[in-house]
């Protein structure tokens, strides 16, 4: 199983597990899948601190640069391991079956990483041991812009992989949904499937900037009838193992998507309790907010890779 992590456009820097089962067909080739698991173990191991570090410094530095004169100065996050990104990446891309863009999207992603990397230290150091004390942020300023060409070239690079390995990974579950059909039919074991499909076509529907009602409406759809169809297939099938921890999660992803959905629909603002609470990354306590969802669409994650598929 190939699990990684993705970056999503919510208000707050979030991040969510997706799950990539290996099909009969793609079992035959392990090659393919150890190229793959190259890519997403660098996706998993830089990404999220990488991009965490971005968010840290602008939750105190203004976006024009720090100036020293700011209320509380808490510097960067380091990351570590593009070395060995870089080094799996080059090995994974020797290997069979070559796929060009793909491969072209894993180096610059571990050469943006390996360009962020010692950056970051500099920086850390300079923040850490409060050299801007000593030079009235004179290297903070020269730092900044190397900071931002550095994330933005990384958070390019980062999408560009992670939408590769998302389309290769989305053909591998219809392919392993179509498989578990033909053998056993829509029973217990296919909707559990289909519910990981569907709930993530419902969270991607609703991590965008400019939200599509009508999309989410639809997908919250969908997701609600395959919902409903488990439950059935479940209490039908006595032999069926989907645990009562996967349907409730399967149950909160729904109710948070309604509530998500509710929100966008009728222009329901945040409150400033929600805005703070947001901002200092503890959204999932906001009702109907995209945190709250990425929560509870993490936890059925969690749920199914603990043993929920039959």
């Amino acid at each position: 199983m190939i699990s990684f992590r993705a970056f999503t456009a919510a208000a707050s820097t979030a991040f969510v597990m997706i799950s990539a089962g290996i099909t009969p067909a793609s079992a035959q080739n392990s090659t393919a899948t150890e190229k793959l698991n190259a890519y997403v173990g660098c996706i998993n191991s830089l990404s999220e601190r990488t991009l965490d570090s971005r968010t840290r410094y602008f939750s105190w530095a203004p976006k024009s640069g720090p100036t020293g004169k700011e209320r509380i100065i808490y510097g960067v996050y380091k990351i570590s391991g593009s070395a060995d990104c870089r080094k799996n990446v080059e090995a994974a891309n020797a290997m069979e079956p070559h796929d060009a863009a793909l491969e072209a999207a894993a180096s610059a992603y571990a050469s943006t990483a390996s360009a962020l990397e010692p950056l970051l230290k500099e920086a850390d150091e300079y923040y850490t041991q409060e050299n801007y004390k000593d030079d009235r942020m004179a290297k903070g300023r020269a730092l900044h812009p190397r900071l931002v060409a550095a994330w933005e070239a990384f958070a390019a690079a980062d999408k560009t992989l992670r939408a590769a390995t998302e389309a290769i990974n989305d053909k591998r579950k219809v392919e392993e949904l179509a498989a578990i059909e033909a053998r056993e039919g829509r029973k217990a074991r296919y909707y559990v499937e289909a519910v990981m499909i569907d709930a993530q076509r419902l969270f991607r529907a609703q991590d965008t900037d400019r939200p599509d009602i009508e999309a989410i409406t639809k997908a919250l759809a969908a997701y609600e009838a395959t919902v409903k169809s488990l439950e059935e297939a479940a209490s039908a099938d006595a032999d069926a193992k989907v645990g009562s921890m996967y349907v409730s999660s399967a149950k909160s992803v729904l109710v948070t998507g309604k509530q998500l959905m509710r929100r966008i629909r009728d222009k329901v603002p945040y409150t400033t309790g929600d805005k703070m609470m947001i901002n200092a990354n503890s959204g999932w306590m906001v009702e109907g907010s995209p945190q709250r969802l990425l929560r509870d669409y993490n936890h059925l994650i969690d749920a199914y890779n603990r043993g929920s598929r039959i």
